[in-house]
């Protein structure tokens, strides 16, 4: 069992991967390995909307998304991290995740997230946390993936590192929902040795509603 952390934030060891952080301790507690992948700094380009991918079996613009597209065949779960700006996830995790489940999706390969399960977590200084957790989660509700949740809405405040770690509500709720995912992935291991099978799938009917 694997769980891959995504860090949606330019700061490397900032706010969201210190909640990132806590969680992957916890992770590793319940016998879970984790990897966590880093956006860093470099500009990411937005989706084209050109369906190239489609055709080509990847995105068009060979960058990052591509190699993290392959890389998630290897999870049984994800989390996906982001500081709040603007009341939105950060405009490189955007750019990043757009493209990395669409292209995935066109190319044949949503089987790479679907019926995985998936969690957001966000940070902020004040607000804005929750319009973040509805923009991220639903990722996961067009995949076919369960959201994994804590008690509380997966969220964490503080303008550095050091604050965020005094968010002790913040952090606990980071180990919860670390343990709630570590028993889903305990949970469907034990559907499949049990000969519990995934759900039946439909091949995709897509209704316009102009005719």
């Amino acid at each position: 069992m694997k769980v891959l952390l995504f860090n949606g934030s330019p700061h490397k060891n900032g706010c969201t991967y210190t909640a990132l952080e806590e969680i992957a301790k916890t992770l590793k507690e319940e016998g879970v390995d984790f990897e966590i992948y880093q956006i860093g700094t470099q500009p990411v380009s937005a989706c084209r909307a050109c369906y190239a991918c489609k055709k080509l079996g990847k995105c068009v613009i060979d960058d990052d998304v591509n190699t993290f597209i392959e890389k998630a065949k290897d999870f049984d779960g994800f989390i996906f991290g982001s500081p709040v700006h603007y009341a939105s996830a950060s405009g490189g995790a955007t750019a990043f995740l757009d493209r990395a489940f669409f292209a995935a999706s066109a190319s044949g390969r949503s089987y790479y997230y679907m019926h995985k399960p998936g969690a957001a977590i966000v940070s902020a200084r004040r607000a804005g946390t929750t319009a973040t957790l509805d923009q991220l989660n639903k990722y996961f509700t067009i995949s076919q993936m369960p959201i994994i949740s804590g008690r509380y809405w997966n969220m964490v405040h503080g303008s550095n590192a050091e604050e965020v770690k005094q968010d002790l509500e913040g952090m606990q709720n980071m180990r919860i929902l670390a343990r709630n995912m570590a028993w889903h992935l305990k949970c469907r291991e034990a559907a499949e040795k049990a000969g519990i099978s995934l759900p039946k799938n439909e091949t995709t009917v897509f209704t316009n509603f102009i005719r």
